[in-house]
């Protein structure tokens, strides 16, 4: 533990997964910070008469005042004698820590709180055996001849609802009179029409249809597996993470949002405004979501660690710069971390639907 402080308590917050620090600086040891932190000062200082760097310290003392340089003091050591506590403590911390001190005084000892963000803390369930679990569910997909007629049907009334457009009825009339006509007097899926389409014949549209229908359905179950094997992760899996990490979240479940309801003409604010909700209340409901989605990015993280997944070096290439092209405003190391993390989430997504 460091010397230079103390009546030191150090302790964790596991709400919010931080170090909790109280502690004293000696009044000898915030007066030798006072020396180094005038001169850091002095070196700072552009005062009319001097040159850069070159006031004297009396006169520094004068135009900012004593509490000025106790405060800056008082930030110099504990910037200096935090990090030798923390490390000497074995805290393992991601942020810089947020520091409260009471009002420093000459020939005084100084108490200051510290809060610093802890390294997050994974406890994997046994991943492969979920997973397999899981992925053994996997069933063929089926599509009923019932399901390929009312794909087909609901086609017939599309092509009738072009058909009307083309004749000049108006776009809403014409979408109401396709719906309301009987199967009967639906326009017939001819090889003129489908050979429009691209295809050969009707066999082999309806053929194509069937194969389209069986592959949403394929798709479908594989969300549905990846989605329970991350639930079955989290569940089993303790994560512990700063609440840092959970308001990053929030931050990008809201600019997603924003970006969603400016592309209907409207505003976030004006989204508030309809649900009768403030900001701060909307984020709390959001909050178990936001969990979530932390929870499962650490976790796919760990493993891919434990897994030594990693993007391939020339599909990374390959994306950044497609990425450049569009988002020439973001610095290209930005771009390559977001990448990077999101191509290794991806492929250890993989990498679990694969276990059998």
């Amino acid at each position: 533990m460091s010397h230079q402080l103390q009546n030191v308590r150090v302790e964790r917050d596991d709400t919010a997964w931080e170090a909790v620090v109280d502690a004293d600086i000696p009044a000898d040891v915030l007066a030798t910070h006072r020396d180094a932190a005038l001169k850091e000062m002095q070196r700072e200082a552009s005062l009319d008469g001097f040159r850069p760097g070159k006031a004297p310290l009396e006169r520094i003392i004068q135009i900012y005042g004593e509490q000025a340089v106790l405060r800056h003091a008082a930030q110099h050591a504990i910037e200096h004698e935090l990090p030798e506590l923390l490390a000497a403590e074995k805290q393992l911390i991601v942020e810089a820590p947020r520091v409260e001190t009471a009002t420093p005084e000459s020939g005084k000892a100084l108490h200051f709180t510290a809060r610093a963000a802890l390294s997050p803390e994974i406890k994997l369930g046994d991943y492969k055996k979920l997973a397999k679990k899981v992925n053994g569910k996997k069933e063929e997909a089926v599509v009923s001849d019932t399901e390929h007629a009312e794909a087909l049907t609901h086609l017939k009334r599309e092509r009738a609802r072009i058909d009307k457009l083309e004749s000049g009825v108006e776009p809403q009339k014409a979408a109401e009179e396709a719906r309301a006509l009987a199967e009967a007097d639906l326009p017939a899926l001819d090889d003129l029409f489908v050979q429009s389409l691209g295809y050969e014949s009707v066999e082999k549209f309806s053929e194509a249809v069937r194969i389209n229908i069986k592959n949403e359905k394929e798709l479908q179950a594989q969300e549905k597996r990846r989605a329970e094997i991350l639930d079955e992760l989290v569940h089993a899996s303790t994560v512990r993470y700063p609440r840092s990490l959970l308001s990053y979240e929030l931050d990008e479940m809201e600019g997603q949002m924003r970006d969603d309801i400016s592309r209907m003409s409207t505003t976030f604010e004006n989204y508030l405004a309809q649900m009768k909700k403030t900001r701060e209340e909307v984020r709390k409901e959001w909050e178990p979501a936001a969990d979530k989605r932390a929870k499962v990015r650490l976790i796919l993280g760990q493993i891919a660690r434990e897994e030594k997944i990693e993007p391939r070096p020339e599909e990374l290439a390959h994306e950044l710069e497609h990425a450049k092209k569009h988002y020439p405003q973001v610095s290209e190391e930005n771009l390559r971390a977001h990448l990077s993390h999101a191509m290794r989430n991806g492929a250890t997504v993989q990498f679990l639907e694969s276990i059998q």
